[in-house]
């Protein structure tokens, strides 16, 4: 089937629609993280605490988490050209909420609509990649894919410190919402439907019980951060949550065409991409949320400073991101995902021991570490977790893999926010002025942590043939 379809698309057809996918994936990537230098503005612009305001960027996560498995069943079901169409369409209609809100719950109501259509963008996206490229170039493809779904989320913090000094910080959905409008037209002639269609039907239970599931889990874990753990607020949607999702896993694996096939978790492989992704999602969308309140709250510089401390970081991962997909494609994930968590250890290693008195570049240069990293192991773990299903489940296992890792982002975003206000608060009497830094380095130090579970995965989980 694979090899039909490479046969049917020329070469400048399949590099049209690679072009679509990455012009429409920078723009909707941007925005899952470049709200995290608006924070400190969207705090004071709304009048929200810094717990409820960091779900402009963990809700979008949980949105997009809660959307993907459908993703699945919606990439079998519709043509691709017309479900792609209307994953920029309704990204666009979330813009427009969002420029226009009067206030903080309406705002939010936009970035849902933005997730939800960035969910169905990325799944798709993947999956096409993965069909339309024959094996020996979908690691290098998707590496250069990557350059949307990886670095531009690091890169988009740079730049929006510049719109939200010069602009304002709606200035930052006036871009992106120019990008998505040429995205749609160039998508419109350029798409073609690459997908085989399948006659599926839309188990609504299925769909409910993963909403309550996978958004009861990170809502939950994201009111920790407000309520704490013995709380209504937090207790009640987690253990909902848990209790769900073991009910979708027994319907799932009961179902003779499953909602969302977890069978293939049975692949030990593909089990541990989906782990390992989770974790490095966790710790990437954790620190890309910690260094702007690191430069803005706890060093008290500017957004602009901000993005330039930022902007190293964000240029090597550009640069790491398609080479990482050609070591993949040479040598096999085992060295390269070894290679790749050390690095990320290392820098959040070295996260923990900043001082007040600590330079700006040390950060800097730390955070360019760490970039390289999550740049040389994101898309490499993918490609590789989803070569290891059958040909007709690439699409559950892009949406399941995505939708997990995306899951762990949203929740990564508040726990360590949780960790450095928990902290800070708790050491105000020993550490004075300098107890937020100090929350900042245990939160950095919790990172680390999820750093040596990705080296221990590394060395010890990965079967290679």
């Amino acid at each position: 089937m694979e090899d039909k379809r490479n046969i049917q698309l020329t070469d400048r057809k399949r590099s049209l629609i690679f072009l679509c996918l990455v012009v429409s994936g920078i723009a909707s990537s941007t925005l899952s993280t470049a709200m995290t230098t608006a924070l400190p503005n969207v705090v004071e612009y709304f009048g929200v605490s810094t717990a409820v305001g960091q779900w402009v960027t963990s809700g979008y996560s949980l949105a997009m988490g809660v959307v993907m498995p459908l993703t699945a069943f919606l990439i079998t079901r519709f043509p691709t050209k017309r479900l792609y169409l209307a994953g920029i369409g309704l990204f666009i209609a979330g813009l427009l909420f969002s420029i226009f809100s009067p206030n903080f719950g309406l705002m939010m109501a936009g970035r849902i609509m933005q997730a939800c259509g960035n969910g169905v963008l990325m799944s798709a996206a993947q999956v096409v990649i993965l069909t339309v490229y024959p094996v020996e170039k979908k690691g290098t493809m998707m590496g250069t894919y990557g350059l949307a779904t990886t670095a531009a989320p690091i890169v988009a913090p740079t730049i929006a410190g510049l719109l939200i000094d010069v602009f304002g910080w709606k200035s930052i959905f006036y871009i992106v919402l120019v990008i998505m409008v040429f995205s749609f037209v160039l998508s419109m002639f350029a798409f073609e439907n690459v997908l085989e269609v399948q006659d599926k039907k839309f188990d609504v239970i299925s769909f409910i019980e993963s909403i309550f599931a996978f958004g009861g889990i990170t809502l939950g874990i994201g009111n920790i951060t407000s309520c704490g753990l013995i709380s209504i607020q937090a207790g009640a949607p987690l253990l909902v949550g848990m209790i769900v999702c073991v009910l979708f896993v027994i319907r799932q694996c009961g179902l003779e065409k499953p909602f969302l096939d977890l069978k293939i978790l049975s692949d030990w492989n593909y089990a541990v991409s989906v782990i390992s992704s989770m974790v490095l999602y966790l710790v990437m969308m954790g620190s890309s949320v910690m260094m702007p309140l690191y430069v803005q709250s706890v060093m008290g510089y500017s957004a602009v400073v901000s993005g330039l401390v930022t902007l190293p970081g964000s240029l090597a991962t550009t640069i790491v991101s398609p080479f990482a997909g050609r070591i993949y494609d040479k040598t096999g994930i085992k060295k390269l995902f070894a290679a790749g968590s050390a690095v990320l250890l290392v820098s959040n290693i070295g996260m923990y021991f900043l001082t007040m008195s600590t330079p700006l570049w040390v950060a800097a240069v730390l955070n360019v570490i760490r970039n390289i990293s999550i740049g040389s192991l994101m898309m490499p773990l993918l490609t590789w977790g989803t070569t290891r299903v059958k040909f007709e489940k690439v699409a559950d296992a892009s949406s399941l893999l995505t939708s997990f890792r995306t899951i762990a982002g949203s929740i990564g975003s508040a726990l360590f926010v949780g960790i450095m206000t928990a902290v800070s608060a708790g050491s105000a009497e020993v550490y004075g002025d300098g107890a937020l830094m100090h929350g900042m380095n245990i939160s950095f130090l919790c990172m680390a942590a999820g750093a040596l579970v990705l080296l221990l995965i590394s060395i010890f989980g990965v079967r290679e043939k």
